[in-house]
């Protein structure tokens, strides 16, 4: 596995973990409340940050082990890999420009700054997602 898959399949598992962590714990501090009565702020700033460290973390322990197992070939990357970063990356842009016109939505019926934050929070990880997939897909079955 090279380093760029290494590092998206990294930056997927966190994605995996982190984001159904922050919706449970804000059902929690919901409690039967309505959710926009929650203190979402400090939740979702530390989603994404332990969404952030758990990626460098995970990857930087992978490349460890892989280094120890290939040395050369622990941190080489080819055309390919930016083919399918930037391939990767379309996609992911797709879904934001999908997720900020919900935000802009949300802003123009009045909806509750919970509800727009969380869009665009749900619509980062989502992007994030299935970007990541994305690119596994095409590392597994190539770009055409």
């Amino acid at each position: 596995m090279v380093y760029t898959e290494r590092n998206t399949w990294s930056t997927l598992l966190a994605v995996i973990v982190v984001i159904p962590g922050y919706i449970i714990v804000v059902l929690q501090q919901a409690a039967g409340r309505p959710l926009t009565s929650v203190d979402w702020f400090p939740i979702m700033l530390w989603a994404i940050g332990i969404s952030i460290a758990g990626t460098i973390v995970l990857s930087i322990l992978w490349g460890i082990f892989a280094g120890l197992r290939d040395p050369k070939g622990a941190t080489t990357t080819d055309v390919r890999d930016r083919d399918i970063d930037q391939m990767g990356g379309r996609v992911e842009h797709s879904f934001l420009v999908i997720a900020g016109l919900g935000v802009i939505a949300l802003c123009a019926v009045g909806a509750d700054v919970f509800w727009i934050a969380n869009a665009m929070f749900l619509g980062f990880a989502v992007s994030t997602f299935i970007g990541s997939i994305a690119r596994i897909i095409a590392y597994r079955r190539g770009l055409i």
